[in-house]
């Protein structure tokens, strides 16, 4: 008998290994459904209109035309990602129409002046850092004023200052690294598309991998417990005002990539679209949830409804009417898969909190 019990001993050690590998994996895909399943939603739009446009149009799905509806979205997509970082803290930047005016005549007005064209970039860059962090971040940081007066100040006040500096006209731009972005590519890729996923990639590896990340999730959940963690309030909402200043000049200098010229015009509805991206990809306008993956399919769905449309020949108005009806749409559906529906059923039995914090999957 004794000569047997170490043989017993060894499959009892060996037999349960197979179990555990089986439940860890089961533990990684129930941590993956937690983490996307509010994505859902807007994946489900997302197909579905490409599917009703390849069916309907057999140009949609041509190599030129998707390269087109990347290229002709990428300042969206850069503003979109700087305003993910805003709305996750808490906050709504509305101003960001007027600064990538602001800083595309900057641009322009640096290379009239003879500046390398890389380091005019580099200059426009940091002056957008500078104008978000120092101007709004450390009025609603520091003076805890509200974002939405802020903003709106920061949007009226530059809208005068670039038409004033201006004098109301277009600039036209011609320097190397504009020529690259409109027409150049890298390693057989346009380079707007490069700039694109450059710029995924970085916002993704701060938003899950750095303690600044973990930050800006802090203060827009709970800022009294972020505080009481040690976390900076000030300094988070600088810095994330900071961010929506750069990716401001990255969609300034994009723009002027694509046009050869300068605009003072200022495009109101680009940060509402943005805000529309975040919203579309399961934040809260109450900030704490939300990330970059959830804006990126917001603004695929946003790039292709409109780029759908306009190869279908549908004016411009109805377009506004459509994709207006559509996003409270997916609003709607997005905020009911997040669990509104079980709340409002238990609202409607005399249970207001039956669903505890929804928007924590994010």
């Amino acid at each position: 008998m004794s000569s047997i019990a170490p043989h017993q001993e060894s499959a009892d050690v060996t037999e349960p290994t197979g179990p555990p590998k089986r439940a860890a994996l089961s533990q990684v895909v129930e941590r993956l459904w937690k983490s996307c399943r509010h994505l859902i939603p807007v994946i489900a739009l997302l197909v579905t209109i490409i599917v009703i446009f390849a069916a309907t149009n057999p140009y949609f799905l041509t190599t030129n035309n998707l390269t087109i509806l990347l290229t002709s979205n990428t300042a969206l997509w850069v503003i979109a990602i700087g305003m993910t970082a805003v709305m996750i803290s808490g906050a709504v930047d509305l101003s960001l129409g007027a600064i990538v005016a602001f800083l595309a005549i900057l641009f322009a007005k640096l290379i009239e002046a003879g500046t390398p064209g890389g380091v005019a970039v580099a200059v426009t860059v940091v002056a957008g850092a500078v104008i978000g962090g120092a101007v709004n971040g450390l009025l609603i940081g520091r003076l805890k004023l509200s974002f939405l007066l802020v903003t709106m100040a920061s949007l009226t006040a530059f809208t005068g200052f670039v038409n004033l500096w201006s004098d109301t006209k277009s600039i036209s731009v011609s320097s190397p690294v504009t020529e690259s972005i409109a027409f150049g590519s890298v390693a057989g890729v346009n380079t707007s598309i490069v700039i694109m996923a450059a710029v995924l990639i970085v916002a993704l590896y701060v938003q899950t991998r750095t303690y600044f990340g973990r930050d800006v999730y802090a203060v827009g959940g709970n800022p009294v417990a972020a505080r009481l963690a040690g976390i900076s309030a000030t300094r988070t909402t600088v810095a994330v005002f900071a961010i929506s200043g750069a990716a401001a000049a990255a969609a300034a200098i994009v723009g002027i990539g694509r046009s050869s010229a300068a605009s003072p015009t200022v495009d109101n509805a680009l940060p509402l679209q943005a805000i529309a991206c975040v919203l579309l990809g399961g934040a809260s306008i109450a900030g704490g949830s939300g990330g970059v993956g959830g804006t990126i399919l917001g603004v695929l769905f946003l790039s292709t409804l409109g780029n759908g449309l306009s190869l279908s020949g549908i004016s411009s108005h109805w377009q506004g009417v459509v994709t207006g009806v559509i996003l409270v749409g997916a609003v709607l559906l997005n905020r009911f898969s997040e669990g509104g529906l079980a709340q409002l059923r238990g609202r409607r039995r005399g249970r207001p909190g039956a669903v505890a914090n929804p928007g924590a999957q994010s």
